[in-house]
């Protein structure tokens, strides 16, 4: 494929932007070579700034549920359009939007609009401190829940594609207030508890991660994270940033039917345009200004493009509830294009290929992947006109706009990849 017009821009946004890229991962430093620049999306296909043309499984990181450009979510957009882009005050959508995700996430009893999942997560974690009287937040290795000073520690996303450290410029005090732990292991959680549990907050966590590839709780481990915050007096806290309405209409609690105190969500909330939001029990969430002393505020928040699209969204996935189905049926032909010594990861419509043949079960089991094997795969797949997320630490996404055409298109793709990488 001829890159030359992605290599020119590349260079050119290398003189103004750092690193060339509004968000690290998109520098393809964990595969090497020049980053395809997108020029427009189409259903379930991307096409760049080349010409060339490719099979999206990025979906720009999740949100794009119903693939790019469909007309429910551009019409949308485009009433919107019409009675302005932001007002700085209440509108009657804003309630619409609230009041659908209080329908389809019944724990998330009131509902605060944000703009991104950092500024989400930021603030659940303000309300769960404020709300406890406690400082210390426990997270899981390798979960990345935003760019957050205190929860960059042991991150995933691009901080585990780059191999970085936690980062600089995270004051120490910061992170002396987060305990990180391993990923699905109980034990560890019980002694972190019984070493600081009259200090502990909140436990976050992604139910399903997606920022070290998706990896899935095992059997027990939303359980005992239930059952220990509840005994301890902490705040359970999901960060449904990825699986919110992805993984299930109602998200990853109701997967595998757990009500956490506080959610995140962002992505599918926003149907391709920037919007999270933070909620949870009606006790915890009437702590946040102006009903209580807990300050969160937000100018552009809950702008009317944002919401009219996410509204769309839900609404989309509530008239179809059969979308899941079909996401789970292709998302299993996907994965059983894996030979042996790849082991695939998946919910629903999440998965990744892991180039070990070993179980991956946590960050340090993810890490044992063979990365070079997966730059070859994924360089492989771009010539065959399959985008894949261009790091071995994050998950692919289906939509419900790729079609069995597309499916089959990726397997006999993969399965010629996956022959190449592992020669």
């Amino acid at each position: 494929m001829n890159f030359s017009k992605s290599q020119q821009l590349f260079e050119r946004a290398q003189k103004a932007i750092p690193g060339g890229v509004n968000s690290p991962v998109r520098a393809w430093r964990g595969v090497g070579g020049t980053p395809a620049f997108m020029a427009r999306g189409e259903g379930s296909h991307v096409f760049d700034a080349d010409g060339n043309e490719y099979i999206d499984y990025v979906g720009s990181w999740g949100p794009l549920l119903l693939g790019h450009r469909h007309p429910a979510i551009l019409a949308a957009i485009e009433e919107a359009l019409t009675r302005g882009t932001s007002f700085g005050a209440p509108t009657e959508q804003e309630i619409d939007l609230a009041e659908a995700i209080r329908s389809m996430v019944p724990s998330m009893e009131l509902v605060r609009l944000v703009n991104s999942g950092t500024e989400a997560t930021m603030s659940a974690l303000r309300v769960a401190r404020g709300f406890t009287g406690r400082d210390i937040t426990v997270k899981f290795e390798g979960c990345y829940h935003g760019h957050v000073d205190s929860l960059l520690v042991k991150a995933g996303s691009g901080v585990a594609t780059l191999g970085l450290p936690d980062s600089p410029g995270v004051p120490k005090g910061f992170s002396d207030t987060t305990v990180s732990l391993p990923l699905n292991n109980v034990e560890a959680l019980e002694r972190a508890f019984e070493v600081h549990g009259t200090k502990i907050a909140a436990v976050i966590v992604e139910p399903v991660c997606g920022n070290m590839g998706c990896i899935p709780p095992v059997p027990g481990f939303l359980e005992a994270l239930r059952s220990v915050t509840a005994k301890h007096g902490a705040l359970l806290i999901f960060d449904e940033v990825m699986t919110g309405f992805r993984v299930a209409a109602g998200g990853a609690q109701e997967l595998y039917g757990i009500r956490p105190d506080l959610t995140t969500l962002g992505k599918v909330i926003g149907g391709g345009l920037p919007i999270a939001a933070y909620g949870g029990r009606r006790d915890i969430m009437e702590h946040v200004a102006p009903s209580g002393p807990i300050y969160q505020a937000g100018t552009l928040s809950g702008n009317p493009l944002a919401v009219s699209a996410g509204l769309a969204m839900l609404r989309y996935i509530q008239a179809n509830p059969g979308i899941y189905k079909q996401f789970d049926s292709m998302t299993a032909a996907l994965a059983a294009a894996a030979p042996k010594g790849v082991t695939v990861n998946r919910v629903g419509s999440m998965m990744t290929w892991f180039f070990t043949p070993a179980p991956v079960t946590d960050y340090d089991t993810a890490k044992h992947s063979e990365t070079g094997r997966f730059k070859r795969f994924f360089h492989a797949m771009i010539e065959r006109g399959i985008y894949l997320p261009p790091s071995q630490f994050e998950a692919l996404f289906v939509s419900a706009v790729h079609t069995e055409q597309d499916i089959a298109r990726t397997v006999q793709a993969a399965r010629e990849s996956f022959e190449f990488a592992l020669a």
